[in-house]
């Protein structure tokens, strides 16, 4: 890309220089690789990570309508104004690295793809004992189980107006982080799926509080998660925080960032007081460190 591109716009110019320093940008048929650019704390955007886990700013470029964008058939979170869009992309822990790509629609014209490249990463492994019963579960449990599953895939299709005012979020509750997001996790000697949050260990009791505005979308008391709420963002960013002690939030509550939804506890699969925090974006659990200052 060129400053040539954009000589006819120097307003469309100062916007694209601005956006590069936040992240990835691109014009729709380019193939892209995604920049990781550290972020400073005046940045509103999410730190840019292209990884399994990570994830990805990529310019739309100008338009007097918000372009439509999607990965496969999920609804992508779109933001910026007629000067320049940016699509925010959530890439899965799942995702394969190598080349991935998007399709964006202008109004009415074709829809077109838009490539990036997902690097690789290699997360750490912690082996952790528990009681037998939570990783060899009896038919009982394991309908359960399958039950809740599939009740919160409902609840991880949310996407929902009005779009995210802002995007950096406030850790949860005070503490230490006790384990990693993407942290591969082996239970008795079983391998299970990496570790799609950030722990924080607090006493029981500790006040947790709304990372951001959203409406709560669930709750409930689930197997492996114990007491959880799932807060809705907007567009397709959701936030999850598990074990609870105490629930003091219902579904259909507007909270503010910083607002009491419940408190620290080690229900579900828990080996202590902790609270795993979850954030997702396009149905794809992300690392939550991503969306806090630095």
């Amino acid at each position: 890309m060129t400053t040539a591109l954009f000589a006819d716009s120097a307003p469309l110019q100062r916007r694209t220089a601005l956006l590069g320093t936040l992240g990835l940008l691109a014009l729709p048929t380019q193939h892209l690789a995604a920049a990781n650019l550290p972020a400073p704390d005046s940045d509103p955007w999410p730190h840019a990570l292209p990884v399994p886990g990570g994830v990805v700013r990529l310019s739309l470029g100008p338009g007097a309508v918000r372009p439509q964008a999607r990965a496969g058939d999920v609804p992508l979170l779109v933001l910026g104004d007629a000067i320049e869009w940016t699509a925010l992309v959530g890439i899965a822990l799942a995702a394969a690295p190598g080349q991935a790509h998007i399709t964006v629609q202008h109004g009415t014209q074709a829809p077109q793809q838009l490539t990036y490249t997902v690097a690789p990463k290699r997360y750490q492994e912690q082996r952790l004992q528990v009681a037998p019963r939570t990783v060899d579960l009896s038919p009982e449990n394991q309908a359960r189980y399958e039950r809740e599953r599939d009740h919160q895939a409902v609840v991880m299709a949310t996407f929902s107006e009005p779009l995210p005012q802002q995007l950096r979020m406030r850790v949860p509750t005070p503490g230490r982080r006790s384990s990693s997001f993407g942290l591969r996790r082996v239970f008795n000697g079983q391998a299970r799926n990496p570790h799609s949050g950030m722990d924080i260990a607090a006493a029981t009791g500790t006040p947790v509080v709304a990372p951001l505005p959203g409406r709560v979308i669930d709750t409930g008391d689930y197997f492996f998660n114990g007491q959880t709420v799932w807060l809705d963002h907007g567009g397709g960013l959701l936030s999850m925080v598990c074990h609870l002690s105490a629930i003091d939030v219902q579904v259909g509550d507007a909270l503010h960032t910083g607002q009491r939804l419940g408190a620290v506890g080690a229900t579900g699969r828990a080996t202590g007081p902790h609270l795993h925090w979850g954030v997702m974006l396009n149905r794809a659990m992300v690392d939550p460190a991503l969306f806090l200052p630095t």
